[in-house]
């Protein structure tokens, strides 16, 4: 039987703590930026914690 291998673009977009909490970015960080204030864009650069509802399915795609 083949390993299963984990999803390398989940991969790439979640970071999973060490108390197992998993952590991405917000999105609308990339272009037009000029129309967002300092302060929203600071806000944006934070990482946002992943709501419990999505962490099964990234547990599915990862194989943990």
């Amino acid at each position: 039987m083949l390993k299963l291998k984990a999803c390398k673009s989940v991969l790439k977009r979640i970071k999973i703590t060490k108390n197992r909490k998993y952590l991405t970015k917000h999105s609308s960080k990339n272009h037009l930026l000029y129309k967002k204030s300092k302060k929203n864009k600071r806000a944006l650069s934070n990482l946002l914690l992943i709501k419990k509802n999505y962490i099964s399915k990234i547990k599915l795609l990862l194989n943990i």
